[in-house]
């Protein structure tokens, strides 16, 4: 139900008044737990599933950079960026991924302490872990690693901390933004995901980066997390930097929401990382940063 909470919230109302041709090409067509088909393994909940519509979106994915278009993909839990990434990386493997989330989505079936799969899409676009999951789309890794960066971190499990230490990801806990400000962080996020000539850049954006006093309409909630001005100056700094060619965002659940609070930020975020910005009370002049 998340993405449809998007589209109530007025996501493409806002952005054609921002002078965007939107095209909403509607749902995939996932299995749910109601209707999953494939054993339930302890280690890898629905993986037959998962994989089955990982490759469903990629497919969609990879069609809208074939036709030009800037993929925004709205979910639906943290897994579903495998699908995206595999289908950005059938045109470009060589991607810088900005992975804005309060968990580090690093596990494998060996170090899960779930078995759930929306904790393990990083490392499954990097290729490590299942192959079933890192080998969605045909491509294998979909992304670099040292041009990819953790976001907002505050709640990792201690195998998955031991193995982002020994990768080349670069990360930021919430004590690294308190204590250097986000947009000192921000600027040296912008340049490690560009490095080395890398040019296409994806966002991935899980709602509980933000601190659920904010955005309570998420499935795993940690307190302490991005403030609304933080949001908002990151999406207006990527918007400023014009690096980001695709980007998702993920784990709207409107069943734990308050009115579709959540859902309505998280347009507004969007709305942000396209270039809106305060503008004149007499005129759409706008005033700059």
């Amino acid at each position: 139900m998340g993405p449809n909470a998007i589209r109530i919230a007025g996501l493409l109302p806002q952005l054609r008044r921002l002078g965007y041709a939107v095209t909403d090409f509607g749902d995939i067509d996932c299995r749910t737990v109601a209707t999953a088909r494939s054993e339930d393994l302890p280690n890898l909940h629905y993986a037959e599933d998962v994989v089955r519509d990982a490759e469903l979106l990629a497919d969609a994915v990879a069609g809208a950079v074939a036709a030009g278009q800037f993929p925004l993909v709205l979910g639906g839990d943290h897994s579903i960026a495998i699908g995206t990434m595999a289908g950005l990386a059938r045109h470009e493997p060589r991607q810088g991924l900005i992975w804005v989330d309060a968990h580090a989505d690093f596990n494998t079936p060996e170090t899960t302490p779930s078995g759930n799969i929306h904790g393990m899409p990083v490392a499954a676009i990097l290729g490590d872990g299942d192959p079933r999951l890192a080998n969605v789309g045909g491509v294998n890794p979909k992304a670099i690693a040292g041009n990819t960066v953790l976001v907002a971190l505050r709640d990792v499990d201690r195998e998955e901390a031991a193995r982002i230490r020994n990768s080349d990801l670069s990360y930021y806990t919430m004590r690294k933004i308190d204590e250097r400000g986000l947009s000192d962080v921000m600027q040296d996020i912008i340049a490690t995901v560009t490095a080395d000539g890398v040019e296409r850049v994806h966002l991935s954006f899980d709602t509980d980066a933000i601190d659920p006093t904010l955005a309570p309409g998420t499935g795993t909630t940690s307190m302490g997390g991005l403030t609304y001005r933080e949001a908002h100056l990151m999406m207006e700094m990527l918007a400023d930097a014009d690096i980001i060619t695709s980007a998702e965002f993920v784990e709207v659940n409107p069943t734990l929401d308050d009115g579709n609070a959540t859902a309505e930020l998280i347009v507004e975020l969007i709305a942000s990382l396209c270039g809106k910005r305060i503008v004149g009370t007499a005129a759409p002049i706008g005033l700059g940063p």
